[in-house]
């Protein structure tokens, strides 16, 4: 599901947003830029320069937490993962009933947060990604126990907001971290690679720099919109004995593919642990 949610001032949900740093702040503005009015969203921060900053920036309302959730359909809990318990903890006796939990604290089970949280609140938890600063961030949502379907589309929309949303077992999180979780700082190490070996071939870094970022937003848009799998479109542009495939042969012979699958491996491993701890 795509897209956010269009409304005036006063009708439609209501969302409060536990933490406005990078994260919570771009659920913010998606939800602002979407069509939520501001009336709508309630911001939540500890740190008093960040909530007047952002009170300044956006013209939202910003209150303790135990206030912010008053009233609220939505809370978006967008705190670091060690903070996520005391925060349940302090807003549990002022949730509204019927109300739903969006956690997006990585490695955080909803197991973890459930016993935290009053009898009748549902719970999502979810995988974003960077790209959200954007509009253009991959959320991966896994509803908890007993989450009823009207509570997983209420936060589908608004981590629509933000861009891409798809739901997958709580089971497949720690994959998911792997892949799109973590997956952004993977394409800016390829992208760093590209540029460095640009210069090194005497490309000025400017110049290197923007043909590589034009190259991979092309290369992205194409497998978004075009109907074939990558390894088709790669194959489109490895002329046998050309260019493309004398360098596709080196990469092939460095084993990239293997040290793709035990970075995402470590990836994988490093979030079940810290999800157990």
């Amino acid at each position: 599901m795509t897209g956010g949610v269009k409304g005036d001032d006063t009708s439609g949900p209501r969302v409060a947003v536990l933490g406005a740093g990078r994260m919570g702040a771009a659920v913010i503005t998606g939800l602002i830029n979407s069509g939520w009015g501001v009336h709508r969203i309630v911001a939540a921060d500890a740190h008093a320069p960040t909530a007047e900053a952002l009170r300044a920036r956006l013209g939202i309302e910003v209150r303790a937490a135990a206030e912010a959730v008053v009233g609220a359909d939505v809370v978006v809990v967008a705190v670091k993962p060690h903070h996520v318990v005391g925060l349940l903890d302090q807003i549990s006796a002022t949730l509204p009933g019927g109300s739903t939990v969006v956690s997006l604290a990585a490695g955080v089970p909803t197991s973890a947060m459930s016993s935290h949280l009053p009898a009748g609140i549902a719970l999502v938890r979810v995988m974003p990604n960077t790209p959200a600063l954007v509009g253009e961030g991959m959320s991966v949502l896994s509803p908890a126990p007993g989450c009823p379907p009207e509570a997983l589309e209420l936060a589908e929309l608004v981590l629509g907001s933000v861009g891409q949303v798809r739901t997958a077992p709580e089971s497949a999180q720690d994959a998911v971290t792997a892949l799109s979780g973590s997956g952004p700082a993977y394409a800016f190490y390829v992208a760093e690679a590209m540029i460095e070996a640009g210069v090194l071939l005497g490309l000025p870094h400017d110049l290197a720099h923007d043909l590589t970022v034009q190259t991979l937003l092309g290369a992205a848009t194409m497998m978004r919109d075009v109907d074939q799998q990558p390894a088709e479109l790669r194959e489109n542009v490895t002329s046998p004995g050309g260019t493309t495939a004398a360098a596709v042969s080196v990469l092939d012979d460095a084993g990239l593919k293997s040290v793709f699958a035990d970075a995402m491996r470590a990836a994988r491993d490093r979030s079940a642990e810290l999800g157990r701890s």
